[in-house]
């Protein structure tokens, strides 16, 4: 558990000396009652933690309010698609420097160089998380701390500057709170939040971009399976992979989605769901989905490929492996062989999009196995019913996983 970092910086609201995060934010015109009656203040020298229900100030450099108007869209028609919002938060750095001070701004198009490093040679991370509304009308978010993790791990790789994890989390806090009427009403959905850190300064020879952007923006998302869960139809890639070993694989950079997309796009063209990559070494041990890890069930037990450089280390995995371990399952991050796929009483996926999404069928060398009778196995449903309990709160937060923001 980390400690938020108290800066030197502080301001005064309604007689409390106040602190100034870490990303140079607090919430300070006046007008924008709502935003600022959502965030309670952390006093100075008072301790506080990514886990509490405490959200720190947070300072809004505009003039920018908040629309009270109710959004007008059909909650139960929505899909996994965009839809505009009113504000995205926007944070830059030169490289070699470190990021200070981020703003929220009208959602819209950026302006960047045709020189930009992302553009030219890819150097960007993104990021993907969700804030769900309780009946209560309390907004959680679930484990954000471990995304700003991930994005200071990709970034090291990627030779780019990024937010702490103050900073991050303090950005997403602002930005769902400013979105606020945006997010789907108890059981309708989520406000997915999609954080980008990309090399936004120009660079013609191959170097690392001389300025980098932080962005964060979000839409409301429907639930990924409209008619509860829905088994999916794999096809094995045998000749295409999806990383190597001491490639990008292991991080969230945006060159590792594209590279998914033709061996995709053939396994849609045959009908399949998606295709399942093994690893470009050996071909016979599994790596992952184009955007999910895997998961063999086998009796009590469960296993999925250890993260070792090739396998993106998904938070909704990591937290699938907890929530198996407390249902009483036994659960290994080992090498998994196509052998042990295709001899497996119950296949399934998991994302932050789909949380768990149950296999019906893999298809390996032509050969077509099939898991079940009744559609939906019963530990896909189990651990699918037990985190999503946990992530729209539902039930008792034992693992001290969800931050709340009112």
């Amino acid at each position: 558990m980390e400690t938020a970092a108290v800066l030197s910086n502080t301001a005064t609201v309604a007689g409390r000396r106040l602190v100034r995060d870490t990303g140079g934010l607090l919430l300070r015109h006046p007008a924008n009652k709502k935003l600022r009656n959502q965030l309670r203040f952390t006093p100075v020298n008072a301790p506080t933690t990514y886990r509490s229900v405490i959200a720190r100030a947070v300072e809004v450099d505009s003039s920018l309010s908040v629309p009270s108007e109710t959004v007008d869209l059909n909650w139960d028609n929505l899909g996994f698609g965009l839809v505009h919002t009113d504000y995205m938060y926007v944070m830059k750095c030169s490289l070699g420097e470190s990021f200070t001070k981020g703003e929220l701004v009208p959602f819209g198009n950026i302006e960047i160089n045709p020189s930009a490093g992302v553009l030219n040679y890819g150097q960007g991370l993104f990021e993907g998380l969700k804030a769900y509304r309780k009946e209560d009308g309390n907004v959680l978010l679930f484990r954000p701390e471990e995304n700003a993790k991930r994005m200071i791990a990709g970034s090291e790789r990627m030779c780019m500057p990024s937010p702490s994890v103050d900073q991050f989390m303090q950005a997403v806090k602002a930005t769902v709170l400013a979105n606020e009427r945006w997010i789907p009403p108890p059981g309708k959905g989520s406000l997915y939040i999609r954080p980008l850190l990309m090399g936004s300064g120009s660079v013609l020879g191959l170097a690392p971009a001389p300025e980098y952007t932080f962005l964060v923006y979000v839409s409301p998302v429907g639930n990924y399976f409209k008619e509860g869960l829905s088994p999916i139809n794999l096809v094995v890639e045998t000749e295409m992979h999806r990383a190597t070993p001491g490639g990008t694989g292991g991080v969230k950079t945006i060159g590792n989605y594209a590279a998914v997309l033709k061996a995709q796009g053939a396994a849609k063209a045959k009908g399949y769901s998606d295709v399942l990559y093994l690893d470009s070494t050996h071909k016979k041990y599994l790596e992952e989905v184009s955007s999910c890890n895997i998961f063999v069930v086998k009796g009590n037990t469960i296993s999925t490929p250890d993260i070792k450089g090739t396998i993106l280390p998904g938070i909704t995995r990591k937290s699938i492996i907890d929530v198996a371990r407390d249902q009483g399952f036994e659960v290994f991050e080992k090498p998994v062989t196509v052998d042990e796929l295709l001899d497996a009483d119950e296949v399934f996926c998991t994302g932050t999009a789909v949380v768990v999404s149950p296999v019906g069928s893999i298809t390996y060398l032509g050969k077509r196995v099939a898991y079940g009778s009744s559609g939906v196995g019963l530990v896909s449903q189990q651990l699918y019913s037990g985190l999503t309990r946990l992530q729209m709160g539902l039930a008792d937060d034992k693992m001290g996983w969800i931050v709340e923001l009112k």
